[in-house]
């Protein structure tokens, strides 16, 4: 303990320090531009007025630090703000750095992170107006949701033929990392038109302005492109393959005969019940005390397997089985044969690109503002440390001073906050959850798998619950997978006729998790006998959980709700 006290603290003070060299970066000639948010960005950054951006910016801490960033404050908000640069950079001459940090205090599961770079305000935008439609150069940074994972980096290009601005895309760009810790992004633009892309520090992505490969579309655009006037003439036959029309269908061929027929051969085993049901009403059933007949319609027992069924080879009326039919051959479709007109698929033919032109580097638009437009269903998404240098090394010596000893302070909390939530659990013990995580993520729990998860999670901390969820989530599990074996009881067969079933009444022993049935009824009654029922302790003792008073009583009520007949549906007159 107290070697991680003395670690914490000397990488606060290694914080501290930071400032000295934040000051000194700021005073070299190789930043460009550099915002640490340690005061307030009122006055500097221009919040958009446009209605849509409703979100509300905010001036606050780092969770866990002194250092103060610029905060996405509320969730499913469209946010927008900029910072006009006191002198353009331009990207056409030596190295450009972009750089900044951001952190997910909540995490990140639906919203964007990124920044643009955006174009002087002669291309069109007002700084109060700034929006998606603002003109930019590059847009970099963060971006998830749903099967987006992505770190942008996009150029917005003029094509000097044509004069359109056109997004080149960074093609399979790197991933978001998945914490909650502060990270740092950096694009490194080099005078030989490499482009590097940077992760706290490591090289995730090298490419190059100029390959075909690694932008969609490419810079450089194809010199040929098909002809838009170009038409497929009418009697053109791209079928390689033609019906043979000489061919004849065999006059034995028979395209009415059955795909299967009875097997004339087969016998009806010995033994076979023919009087007795599959199914009999449950002898021990009895109708409940508050059944109404005026208002639930008239009882009957609920149906069990026929006892008499399990020990004969079957039940009720035989029939023979079904095998395939040797005459059986479809329908009857004449040969392929090669087609003598066949000439190739059409496509139109090339022309040269009006479009096409050729450059050794991007004709880049100068950056004038910064500006973070985005679209998020998170909050507490934290901007800060924006720089743009023209040096790398400044950008390194940013990340080792500045960045690096912040990580390692949430790196080091969040080891302790695991430790915290694993609390008393010793190896064994913490790898059965850790197995039991997984197969709790596999599929096949289908509807089961967020109750589950959320009492894995609850049975973690209580140490109390450890022993009980252990055995509750191993028969969870083992009976899931027998319904999926087994198929439950056996399904009455469905007339296509006969329309849809008739209303069910509620039944009693119905819960919020939906009707009950045999499997999900053990499933529910193991997660709320383990929560709310008494529970072993790693010593071997036995306790009452938080939530125990009253527990004896709930669990006889459920006993007695599962045991009970169910209740059959109303008849419909």
């Amino acid at each position: 303990m107290e070697e991680r006290n003395r670690r914490i603290w000397t990488q606060y003070a290694l914080l501290l320090l930071a400032g000295f060299f934040v000051s000194q970066l700021c005073a070299s000639s190789d930043v460009k531009f550099y915002d640490s948010f340690d005061k307030a960005f009122d006055g500097r950054w221009i919040v958009s007025e446009k209605e849509d951006y409703n979100g509300v910016w905010k001036h606050v801490k780092s969770e866990g630090h002194e250092d103060h960033g610029l905060l996405v404050s509320e969730k499913a908000r469209k946010y927008a703000i900029v910072k006009e640069l006191d002198d353009v950079v331009d990207l056409k001459d030596g190295t450009v750095v972009l750089q900044y940090e951001v952190r997910f205090q909540e995490g990140l599961e639906c919203g964007g992170a990124y920044l643009k770079y955006l174009r002087p305000q002669e291309a069109g935008w007002i700084p109060k107006e700034f929006n998606n439609e603002s003109p930019y150069t590059i847009m970099f940074g963060p971006d998830r949701c749903g099967a987006t994972n992505k770190v942008h980096f996009i150029l917005k290009h003029k094509n000097p033929k044509s004069g359109e601005y056109i997004e080149h895309h960074l093609k399979f760009p790197p991933s978001v990392p998945s914490d909650k810790l502060t990270h740092v992004y950096t694009a490194v633009l080099k005078p030989d038109n490499e482009v590097l892309i940077l992760i706290d520090g490591e090289e995730k992505k090298k490419v190059n302005f100029l390959s075909d490969y690694d932008f969609e579309p490419p810079l450089i655009p194809a010199k040929t492109i098909p002809d838009p006037d170009d038409k497929k003439p009418e009697d053109w036959d791209e079928r390689a393959k033609i019906p043979d029309p000489d061919a004849k269908k065999p006059d034995d061929w028979d395209e009415d005969a059955p795909m299967e027929i009875e097997d004339e051969d087969a016998e009806k085993p010995e033994g076979w019940l023919d009087d007795e049901p599959e199914e009999i009403d449950d002898p021990e059933a009895t109708k409940p005390e508050d059944w109404v007949d005026e208002e639930d319609g008239e009882w009957e027992a609920p149906k069990i397997d026929n006892p008499k069924c399990e020990e004969a080879p079957g039940c009720g009326e035989w029939k023979r089985p079904m095998k395939s039919n040797p005459a059986y051959k479809g329908k009857w479709h004449a040969p392929l044969i090669d087609n003598p007109n066949y000439k190739g698929v059409w496509k139109p033919r090339d022309i040269p690109n009006p479009n096409y032109f050729e450059f050794d580097r991007p004709n880049f638009e100068p950056i004038a503002a910064i500006g973070i437009e985005i679209w998020t269903m998170q909050d507490g998404i934290l901007f800060d440390n924006i720089m743009i240098a023209s040096d790398e090394k400044v950008a390194e010596t940013y990340r080792t001073t500045t960045w690096k000893p912040k990580f390692d302070v949430e790196k080091e909390k969040q080891k302790a906050e695991e430790a915290a939530i694993s609390g008393g659990l010793n190896g064994f013990q913490k790898m059965v959850f850790d197995l039991l995580y997984k197969v709790a993520g596999i599929p096949f729990l289908g509807e089961h798998k967020s109750k589950v998860l959320d009492f894995l999670e609850k049975a973690e901390k209580q140490s109390d619950l450890i022993v009980g969820a252990v055995i509750s989530i191993i028969i969870i599990i083992f009976t899931v997978v027998l319904l999926l074996i087994l198929g439950g009881k056996k399904q009455q067969p469905v007339s296509l006729t006969s329309g849809p079933p008739p209303l069910r009444k509620k039944e009693k022993n119905e819960t919020p998790f939906g009707s009950v049935g045999y499997f999900d009824k053990r499933i529910l009654l193991a997660l709320q006998a383990t929560t709310t029922g008494v529970a072993k302790k790693s010593d071997g003792t036995e306790t009452s959980s938080s939530n125990s008073q009253g527990a004896t009583e709930k669990k006889e009520e459920q006993n007695e709700d599962a045991t009970a007949p169910r209740r059959r549906a109303r008849r419909e007159n």
